[in-house]
């Protein structure tokens, strides 16, 4: 990896983990156009920036997430990562495979493109305005969704939205709990990754710990705007653009799968890097 793609990767990861257009498709798709998906450090690299994005939530939202008289916030943010947690514990293994398929991506796309065209017209317009409102078992539901975003391409944040307003959240508050939830789930993601790499005896090349800092930071900037531009934007439009757009963005993959220019299966038993031939000199730190 280089320094122009740990910015290219930086902004995509800013602009698409708040949105509803998979931020994992998109980092899948845009490190495999780079010829760099297989790389160990890619791997670490497009989870742990992450963190990046989520402190943006914190930052944005940082009255709500330090007023800890509300200690009701943070049990129904607990008691929505529990479905995750546990899928995530049982089907690890299978998530990380997943994680390699640009087709699974490119379907998942298409999929959730024709969901987010008629998302609008599912559910009733939600009279649920405020976080206070929203009860524990409606926050276990939602997190239920964001068990389907697991799946690559699915859409965390698409997950958790349409979870939102399926319990008669309000558009703005459903994208705002997706925020909300997104901050100990992607922290956790974030940590075990680091911890995972670690594990299999893997450790930083010269420069890597330099681009994971900047990547976070350029994340973190990003998605400052992303955030504003998009609750706005929610306020007062439906979610119909991000279906097109990820319909339009599934025939991109199907195209670029066709033609070669990225490969549609699942590679990790094929390409999976080991730590002796990692530290021995694979080149992902210039």
């Amino acid at each position: 990896m280089n320094w122009i793609q740990v910015v290219i990767l930086g902004i995509v990861e800013g602009i698409s983990e708040f949105l509803p257009i998979s931020s994992t498709g998109h980092m899948i798709i845009a490190s495999s156009i780079m010829g760099i998906n297989e790389e160990a450090f890619t791997k670490l690299f497009e989870v742990c920036i992450q963190f990046g994005a989520i402190l943006s939530v914190v930052v944005l939202y940082r009255r709500k997430f330090f007023d800890f008289a509300r200690w009701e916030f943070y049990v129904k943010l607990a008691a929505a990562i529990i479905p995750a947690a546990i899928m995530g514990a049982l089907f690890s293994k299978r998530i990380d495979a997943l994680l390699e398929s640009s087709l699974t991506v490119g379907v998942s796309f298409l999929l959730g493109g024709i969901v987010l065209l008629f998302i609008d017209n599912f559910f009733m317009r939600g009279n649920i305005d405020s976080d206070q409102k929203i009860s524990y078992p409606k926050a276990f539901i939602i997190g239920c969704f964001q068990v389907i975003a697991m799946i690559p391409g699915v859409s965390r944040s698409a997950a958790t939205i349409v979870g939102g307003l399926q319990q008669r959240l309000t558009r703005k508050l459903a994208a705002e709990f997706s925020f909300f939830l997104a901050v100990p789930t992607m922290a956790a993601a974030s940590a075990k990754k680091l911890l995972d790499f670690h594990k299999e005896g893997l450790t930083f090349q010269p420069g890597q710990m330099g681009m994971l800092i900047v990547g976070n930071i350029i994340a973190f900037i990003v998605a400052l705007i992303a955030i504003k531009t998009f609750i706005t934007y929610v306020q007062k439009h439906t979610f119909r653009a991000f279906g097109i757009y990820r319909i339009i963005a599934a025939i991109a993959v199907f195209v670029m799968i066709f033609t070669g220019i990225i490969k549609k299966g699942e590679h990790n038993t094929q390409t999976k890097t080991t730590a002796s031939n990692y530290n021995a000199g694979l080149n992902t730190g210039s």
